[in-house]
């Protein structure tokens, strides 16, 4: 009986969905005169929510312009805002403010995207101590962390001293590649007495926690709600263009 009433249930939702929905649509743009775009920008307020309604705008479209706008390329951006003003019949010089607002979140949404794929490279870049920009790196994460230490070697036992779980940091990294690196340099230049606080903390007996290895797995953290959109509202509110590596980091950070 219960699946029975969730099918049921699903075939209403599926019906609403597309063709109750359109319908309205259609009716309430003979009313207003404006396409549901318009109504989104002229309506909400410039931010998240407007953005988010706006991505779902384009995404549910008939239209596969509108759908392939999501996918754009950030330098085709305001082409293709113009062609979707010249598709719904927008006229550009009497809703001037309506381009700039689709143009902005627009932005937003392929830049979301764009952060996506530049963080799960970085994810997928594997630590190599051949390397000496990566090696650059974690040296820079210990002199920050412990300015008053100088390291006895490259593989040494004070590494525990910030949170690496061995002598060589390298292994610690496998799961995040090169993403936990960035972040935890980010956090260490960026709110350096905060980083210096939190590692001072995690060394007291009433905390005991490892400071580099929360941080990898925070950065797991940050990555999964990324991936999964969760961090959209967040990144769409405090990045007013593109979100960039550097709001992400932030967000880490926080």
């Amino acid at each position: 009986m219960k699946h029975f009433l969730r099918v049921v249930t699903q075939f209403f939702v599926f019906l609403y969905c597309k063709c109750l929905w359109r319908g309205l649509k259609f009716v309430i743009r003979k009313v207003t005169g404006w396409c549901e775009l318009q109504r989104i920008c002229y309506n909400i307020k410039p931010g998240a929510r407007r953005t988010l309604k706006i991505e779902s705008s384009l995404r549910y479209s008939k239209n596969e312009l509108c759908q392939s706008a999501l996918s754009a390329h950030p330098d085709r951006v305001e082409k293709t805002i113009d062609n979707i003003m010249t598709l719904k019949k927008i006229n550009a010089d009497t809703n001037p403010q309506l381009g700039i607002s689709l143009q902005a979140s627009l932005f937003q949404i392929v830049g979301y995207r764009s952060l996506v794929a530049e963080v799960e490279t970085l994810r997928r870049e594997p630590y190599d101590f051949e390397n000496p920009d990566h090696e650059e790196m974690l040296m820079k994460l210990w002199k920050t962390l412990r300015p008053d230490s100088s390291l006895t070697g490259r593989i040494s036992k004070q590494w525990c001293e910030i949170g690496f779980q061995g002598n060589d940091p390298k292994t610690d990294f496998r799961g995040m590649g090169l993403l936990g690196l960035h972040n935890l340099l980010y956090f260490a230049e960026h709110d350096k007495a905060t980083a210096l606080q939190v590692l001072y903390d995690s060394l007291q007996p009433k905390h005991r926690y490892s400071f580099a290895i929360v941080g990898i797995n925070i950065t797991d953290l940050a990555y999964s709600l990324l991936l999964s959109g969760a961090l959209k509202t967040h990144l769409y509110n405090v990045a007013p263009e593109m979100p960039s590596l550097s709001h992400f980091q932030q967000t880490f950070c926080e």
